[in-house]
């Protein structure tokens, strides 16, 4: 484990700056208190959402941003809704997230809405990071960290939402049909090519939509790469990121977007590089979801349902992204080949659903 690093920031990609001195004026307008940003980095995972590290003298922050071009996506990239999702679980007492500090939509100040929050530091694993994994940390080991995170994701679904007041951040009846239907616009929305799959996915997940469990809060985003790990110890978690898109619903909906990420040995080159959980040790997506039925009493029988969806959901962000390269909004060359990753993720559902099991 030595040799994992903590999650370090790099020069910042060329059309992605920041005017360092609009956010100092900025900020010193609304928390005159608040220590000048001097120097400001880019941390460089992830397709959606801006991440940068800014550093004070004597304090780390975190700033979070939409991407280029995000106002042509409908209900996506919401910073304002991420930071107040994090100011109300932090306000009942969880601990597992950074601390918000400001948000502004005054587009002013950068050309969009942005977020700021404390640095939490510690150990992010990437999907890039599996080769290290594999030298570093013993399967034992990888197995210990992989039940974490499955048992962290239940542990966070028995977050009393009623209680809480967490209840009021989405419309938890009907929660899966307007899913299903969402995202299906969403991908009709950013269309670029016929991919007969898609279609057939949209038409069987809206066919055979499951009566809803219980709400709860779901994260919507969770994977290794939302997670921040203790150096010390790597199966701790010590924070949960990526809220953007957390509501209440199904919490099987949540657990079928994870499963949708969590690549096995045998998944292609595409799928590996959502997440390294196909590195030897880590649980399978049926131990994932038979550990989560253990661990949340929740049945987990038509768990296929869910991981298809998140399948058809993954399908549709890697469009989205897709869809702005095409426009030209950005000349990131990681998206030039994207349209293959729908490809494979569509044709991936499918084999599950004649199969009858997670592919």
């Amino acid at each position: 484990m030595s040799s994992l690093k903590i999650d370090t920031p790099t020069t910042v990609r060329q059309g992605e700056e920041l005017d360092l001195i609009k956010l100092n004026d900025f900020i010193k307008s609304k928390l005159p208190d608040f220590e000048e940003i001097t120097d400001v980095s880019q941390f460089p995972g992830g397709y959606s959402n801006l991440t940068y590290f800014l550093k004070t003298n004597n304090h780390e922050y975190v700033l979070r941003r939409p991407p280029v071009g995000a106002k042509d996506i409908k209900g996506g990239h919401d910073m304002a809704r991420e930071y107040k999702i994090l100011t109300a679980i932090k306000s009942i007492g969880y601990e597992k997230i950074p601390n918000p500090i400001i948000f502004t939509d005054d587009e002013a100040v950068m050309g969009c809405p942005f977020y700021i929050m404390e640095r939490v530091q510690g150990i992010i694993l990437r999907a890039k990071d599996a080769p290290k994994l594999m030298n570093t940390v013993t399967p034992a080991e990888m197995r210990k960290l992989s039940e974490a995170l499955c048992d962290n994701l239940a542990a966070l679904h028995a977050i009393d939402i009623d209680l809480t007041g967490l209840v009021n951040i989405g419309k938890p009846k009907g929660y899966i049909q307007r899913q299903i239907e969402g995202w299906h616009k969403r991908y009709l929305a950013s269309k670029t090519d016929e991919i007969a799959a898609m279609d057939t996915l949209a038409a069987w997940l809206k066919e055979n939509l499951p009566t809803e469990g219980k709400p709860t809060l779901i994260h919507n985003d969770y994977k290794y790469d939302n997670v921040v790990l203790n150096a010390n110890n790597l199966s701790e978690i010590i924070a949960v990121l990526d809220w953007e898109m957390t509501t209440v619903g199904d919490p099987l909906m949540d657990v079928g977007t994870s499963l949708s990420y969590w690549a096995e040995a045998n998944d292609g080159a595409f799928e590996k590089t959502f997440n390294l959980s196909w590195v030897e040790g880590n649980l399978t997506r049926q131990e994932f979801a038979e550990r989560y039925a253990e661990k949340s009493g929740r049945d987990v029988s038509n768990i296929l349902y869910f991981y298809v969806f998140g399948l058809f959901k993954n399908s549709v962000v890697i469009q989205q992204i897709y869809s702005r390269y095409k426009k030209g909004l950005t000349t990131d060359p990681r998206f030039a080949d994207l349209i293959f990753g729908v490809k494979a993720l569509s044709k991936k559902g499918i084999k599950s659903i004649e199969s009858g099991k997670m592919m």
